[in-house]
């Protein structure tokens, strides 16, 4: 790079080139998105506008070298799509500049009149500092600037600059997981807002990802009929573990309101311990009858709400088909099926031979299991050779990282994945 760290302001009309010199046009803004926390913004990328007055997105990845007079980017091959802003994007010159913030020490209002962006050592740029100068009530008197860092100020994350409906629209574009996140770092009032409006089913993904404590913190705030709502829309293991964390006398209150089919699979998994795979079991693989074809069980695994970890096999058993099912005939691997004919029998290229986890297997015999098979799922079969479910890796996981995990992955900010850059016109 021609430069460790550039102030955004300097960037401004500067000649865009590729690696062979040809002139692609000039820098018109810079794209960062801007977090709910007070982590410093990433930079997506350039708003560059051409020749013929189009303004189109260059990754911040296709820049090798800014220079004092240009910038130039390893390819001259670029999207010619035209820029349009994302909900969770703020364009640096046209709105962060002059933005009003708060200085962290002493608490003096000032305004943004500059910002400073450096790469990291992952090969993402952030913004680094801040420009700012103190807001003066006097007539005629200019504030001093001061540069400081991201965090020395506040009012710039996405909490301070959009409202709730701003930040469900962001939230949409985000993981559960990530929503997660962002919510433990929220405002009450602005918290209790955002789950009011998410809908049953998101507020449902969303909770399964939160540390146990936020999650009660969570259900305590939800009146009895929408919290029994969002147990019946959350995936039974999940519930169970949520429901069984809770006193007596409330677990069984919001059971009473769960529609009995929904109920009824949580049940039986609390009246397993936590910690076997009974307890941790989902008791809604993906489950076919012997007659089934290949056709069918691949139709199921490219169910997009199916998790990761179910997709990875189906498992063939004798009606019923819900869990406890008939006789378990075996599991098929969809590595397996992809190699097969449409128009086969799954029961034909079944797994027959793979260990079954009983409902009492421990934690660590678990874990053993799945890295003695190199597996993400396994079947749960009783004595009688019925189905009662599986165990994915994930639940695995959860149970052997310490009891805050979720707290600590918070803290630590992990790195958002880039946008997607559309193909080249």
């Amino acid at each position: 790079m021609g430069s460790d760290r550039v102030f955004v302001a300097r960037l401004a009309g500067l000649s865009v080139f590729g690696p062979d010199g040809e002139r692609i046009g000039r820098v018109r803004d810079v794209v960062v998105t801007v977090r709910v926390d007070a982590s410093p913004p990433r930079v997506l990328g350039l708003v560059v506008e051409m020749v013929t007055r189009r303004r189109i997105f260059v990754p911040m990845l296709r820049v090798t070298s800014i220079d004092p007079g240009s910038v130039t980017l390893a390819t001259g091959s670029v999207s010619l799509r035209g820029f349009g802003q994302r909900p969770n994007e703020t364009l640096v010159l046209g709105q962060l500049l002059d933005a009003p913030v708060t200085i962290v020490d002493g608490g003096a209002p000032a305004l943004v009149v500059d910002a400073a962006i450096e790469p990291t050592r992952s090969r993402d740029w952030v913004i680094s500092r801040l420009a700012v100068r103190a807001r003066r009530h006097r007539l005629g008197r200019r504030g001093q600037v001061q540069e400081l860092p991201w965090g020395a100020v506040t009012g710039l994350s996405l909490t301070d600059r959009q409202g709730t409906a701003g930040l469900l629209t962001v939230f949409e574009t985000m993981r559960a997981a990530d929503v997660a996140a962002a919510l433990s770092e929220l405002p009450d009032k602005r918290r209790r807002e955002v789950v009011d409006a998410l809908d049953d089913e998101r507020l449902a993904d969303v909770v399964e990802e939160l540390s146990d404590a936020d999650q009660r913190r969570l259900l305590a705030e939800l009146d009895d009929e929408r919290a029994a709502d969002v147990l019946e829309a959350m995936s039974p293991d999940d519930a169970a573990d949520l429901l069984g964390d809770l006193p007596q006398a409330e677990s069984d209150a919001l059971l009473a309101l769960m529609e009995p089919g929904e109920s009824g699979p949580v049940r039986r998994l609390m009246s397993y311990s936590g910690d076997t795979a009974g307890g941790l079991m989902t008791p809604e693989p993906v489950i076919l009858r012997p007659d089934a074809t290949v056709a069918e069980a691949l139709a199921r695994v490219r169910n997009p709400d199916l998790p990761v970890a179910l997709a990875s096999m189906v498992f063939v058993c004798r009606p019923p088909t819900e869990t406890p099912t008939g006789r378990y005939l075996g599991c098929a691997h969809v590595q397996r099926l992809l190699r097969e004919a449409p128009y086969e029998l799954v029961a034909g290229v079944l797994d027959k031979e793979l260990a079954r986890l009983s409902p009492d297997a421990t934690l660590g015999g678990i874990a053993r299991y799945f890295a003695a098979y190199n597996l993400v799922a396994g079947p749960v079969v009783d004595d009688q050779d019925h189905l009662l479910g599986a165990v994915t890796v994930d639940d695995v996981l959860d149970h052997l990282l310490p009891h805050d995990w979720r707290d600590r992955f918070t803290e630590e900010a992990p790195t958002e994945a880039a946008p997607t850059e559309p193909a080249d016109a």
